[in-house]
């Protein structure tokens, strides 16, 4: 009874209504002390930049429940502090904490007043990852930089008919339009620089040895719970003890040769391979496998375990397809860098683009994946966001092959990069400093905002994580460009513009050439 009241009275969220940022003003926040917020803090500047109208909507989108069930949490509580999180890189439960105490970051999350209570149980930042995955959150990037339109809203001649009436105009007007849009397809403005990264999880270095011993004490904590003393006659015997001796005395040791180690594993697989069919023989005993939906997807992700090691013990390999490297978090891959402080690491890669200064998370993969094969996509997408191709893309070597080299020459964007065949006396290539801003956010984005050990364990919290880092890697420049309503249009908008001035002066001269006005 004491349990289910405690459970009852426990408030994990806020119900404060959301405020349209229209009806917001920074006069209005009440503290606790007879003084104002200042106007130039950091998150009050933020608080201004960011369109929270469209944010909320995006949010909002994912929830379906605006006919039923009780109001959810704040849609801008919810947005703002997982903003919040990643830009001072706090845990989920400092993060709440920090919120409690600091008044400036209650004002952005969209409070009118100060207030002493937690503004939600930090148990749900999973449930706010879950809801706000990565595409949610590569749009509600691309709304804050003013890119939410669709490559289609930047040709408006497109749509049908020009009001005048007449089969052979309309004709006329649909090629005539096509050409400009097919003139306007080639025009190329701005620098796109690429290039992709691993994105470490927080996990324990994987070894074929501590694998398949956790494997083997969930295999026994599996057979703890399916065991039933009036359903079976005696419970099976896991020799647990023994095989944990037997892994500490090899485990434990500074330096272990190979024939150690693999005497090791042979040992553990054997007591994995007894205890997977002492859970196989208690399972027959049940019409309905009793196991919960958690503790099932451990016992598929040890039986995988064992056949990918028994089937490397066997041909004395060390690698192999799809190879689970954790059992809490199976969908971890190894992704081979070759870097010089870790040749390997796990988790996962992405693939990003910049462009003045403003990062966009073109691909995520939890499988490694050769760079040379996305760039070609970056570029499209390059064009979806702006309208338009690039002038100059800057990348790796690894994507300049031959294939994307003629690609890019087709529709005549320069790739700065060496050239192919013997080098020449006199040359004119990139120089490695070119590439560096993209590098240069890399390296802010793990130092500062923890993309270097995502400590998510889900696949769709673990991407929400990676996706939201890139957000505020843009938002943090926010703060440094200025006012959202002035600079963004700037760099982004204005470029829409003169793009519309250029197509339609090139439609004009055609048709002057052509003698053709009637057609307009």
């Amino acid at each position: 009874m004491h349990e289910n009241m405690a459970k009852a009275c426990k408030n994990r969220a806020s119900k404060n209504a959301y405020i349209s940022q229209n009806q917001m003003t920074l006069e209005g926040f009440e503290t606790p002390f007879s003084q104002k917020l200042h106007a130039d803090n950091r998150w009050v500047k933020l608080s201004r930049q960011i369109p929270w109208d469209l944010l909320v909507t995006t949010y909002q989108a994912q929830l379906n429940n605006s006919q039923r069930g009780a109001e959810g949490i704040n849609p801008r509580v919810a947005i703002g502090a997982m903003i919040l999180k990643h830009i001072c890189n706090m845990s989920d439960r400092e993060t709440v904490l920090q919120i409690q105490e600091n008044m400036y970051m209650q004002y952005f999350i969209g409070y009118s007043s100060f207030s002493n209570e937690e503004p939600f149980d930090p148990s749900l930042f999973v449930e706010f990852r879950k809801r706000m995955g990565i595409e949610q959150i590569n749009a509600i990037n691309e709304k804050i930089l003013g890119l939410s339109k669709k490559p289609e809203d930047n040709f408006p001649e497109d749509e049908a008919g020009s009001g005048d009436g007449g089969d052979t105009t309309n004709e006329e007007n649909t090629s005539i339009k096509q050409i400009a849009k097919d003139a306007s397809l080639k025009e190329h403005r701005g620098k796109l620089i690429t290039d992709a990264t691993a994105c470490p999880q927080d996990i324990a270095y994987p070894t074929d040895l501590n694998l398949l011993n956790d494997a083997r004490e969930k295999s026994e904590q599996l057979i703890d719970k399916l065991y039933l003393p009036q359903l079976h006659e005696s419970k099976p015997r896991t020799d647990r003890k023994e095989a944990r001796k037997l892994y500490l005395h090899t485990a434990q040791k500074k330096n272990k040769s190979k024939k150690e180690i693999r005497k090791a594993i042979k040992k553990q697989l054997s007591y994995l391979r007894k205890n997977l069919k002492s859970i196989n023989l208690l399972l027959d005993v049940y019409p309905v496998i009793p196991l919960q939906q958690k503790d099932y997807k451990y016992l598929l992700v040890i039986n995988t375990v064992y056949e990918q090691q028994q089937k490397m013990f066997s041909e004395h390999v060390h690698s192999i397809e799809d190879r689970i490297v954790n059992i809490h978090q199976p969908h971890v891959r190894p992704i081979v860098r070759g870097k010089s402080n870790a040749y390997v690491e796990f988790g996962a890669k992405i693939n990003v683009s910049l462009m003045n200064g403003f990062a966009f998370l073109d691909d995520l993969s939890w499988n490694a994946f050769n760079e040379g094969t996305r760039l070609m996509a970056s570029v499209e997408k390059y064009r979806e966001r702006f309208g338009y191709y690039p002038a100059d893309v800057l990348a790796d070597k690894i994507y300049c092959n031959r294939t994307n080299r003629a690609a890019l020459k087709l529709l005549g964007i320069t790739l700065h990069a060496k050239p192919l065949g013997r080098p020449k006396a006199v040359e004119d290539h990139i120089s490695p400093g070119e590439r560096n801003p993209i590098e240069g956010k890399f390296g802010q984005a793990k130092t500062a905002y923890g993309m270097n050990r995502i400590k998510a364990r889900l696949t769709q919290t673990s991407e929400s994580w990676i996706a939201t880092t890139v957000l505020v890697l843009n938002l943090v420049k926010l703060i440094g460009l200025g006012c959202y309503n002035y600079v963004i249009p700037l760099i982004f908008s204005a470029q829409r513009i003169v793009a519309h001035w250029v197509d339609f002066i090139r439609e004009c001269t055609w048709l002057q050439t052509n003698n053709e006005y009637s057609a307009l």
